[in-house]
């Protein structure tokens, strides 16, 4: 065999590997690697280097997830403006920002108001309005749209304001990327017994298992040497954030599940969408601060 003939031969045994394994896990791990690198460097300059371009990222971020689910939604079947949610959202990691768990509330309100007010000026324009009305419908999902990205990313920008708040979120970045590779790689090797067919089929019992492992093995290595605090927080972060992680993965598969679309978006290449990625971040990002909360660094 030609030195040719071996690479192609090379070429077509890694081709036939990539496509089993995205067989199995539901995605490209070559584009889904390189993406996640570089998602990764430009989350970390951002966080450690100038804390406010860290918060201009998650407003950046939030809108385009916001967009991503007005735009699911309208496939679904339901007109949740995408401007008015992206105006709306912005009014609450604003309000985060400058003024805190109050502000963060005040904002929801503010951006809920905003929200509700878009929809039913649409509704008024008949231009705008495509039959049949769903304006109830229109509003309470648009409302949903809000707490679900806006408002839980915007514990993010709370917890990175506290002190040492920077390693806090990183902390919870890392430990939610344990648990998605911890499951990954025992899924894909292990999985066996499904977690949920229904919801996710690629979820099994083996790798959650896995994904629980990675969470408290690092949660404790970073509690140690990024957070100082005691060890046994680490495991307390790894099991909240476990749960939290796990839970957001699988609320996200079932939103898409009932609204018949398949990833958020194609943006990013080998993950879809930007909420496909703020799927376990979100909810997490809530349990992270109130593990925060609950030990007095809040």
């Amino acid at each position: 065999m030609s030195g040719a003939e071996k690479r192609e031969d090379l070429r077509a045994q890694l081709g036939a590997a990539n496509a089993k394994i995205e067989a199995r896990a539901g995605r490209n791990l070559f584009f889904a690697i390189l993406s996640g690198l570089i998602f990764g460097g430009v989350f970390l300059g951002s966080l450690l280097w100038v804390k406010q371009l860290f918060v201009i990222l998650v407003a950046a971020i939030v809108a385009v997830a916001l967009v991503e689910l007005a735009s699911a939604f309208r496939v679904g079947g339901r007109r949740v403006p995408r401007i008015g949610v992206v105006f709306g959202g912005l009014i609450i990691v604003s309000g985060a920002y400058f003024w805190g768990p109050e502000g963060m509330l005040i904002g929801l309100f503010l951006g809920s108001l905003v929200l509700t007010l878009w929809r039913l000026i649409e509704g008024l324009v008949p231009a705008w309005e495509t039959p049949p009305r769903t304006l109830v419908r229109d509003v309470f999902s648009g409302l949903f749209t809000l707490v679900y990205v806006a408002f839980l990313a915007s514990f993010a920008v709370l917890l990175v304001q506290v002190d040492n708040g920077q390693w806090w979120v990183f902390a919870l970045v890392v430990i939610v990327v344990s648990v998605d590779v911890g499951a990954y790689v025992a899924g894909v090797t292990l999985g066996k017994h499904k977690m949920t067919p229904l919801i996710s089929p690629n979820k099994t019992w083996e790798g959650f298992a896995g994904a629980a492992a990675a969470a408290m093995a690092v949660g404790v290595v970073i509690t140690i040497f990024a957070l100082n605090q005691p060890w046994w927080v680490g495991i307390i972060l790894g099991i909240v954030v476990l749960f939290t992680a796990t839970g957001g993965d699988l609320t996200e598969s079932l939103i898409k599940r009932n609204l018949g679309v398949k990833d958020m978006s194609s943006w990013i290449p080998g993950h879809g969408g930007f909420l496909d990625r703020l799927d376990s971040i979100l909810p997490s990002a809530v349990g992270v601060y109130g593990v925060a909360l609950v030990i007095g660094v809040v």
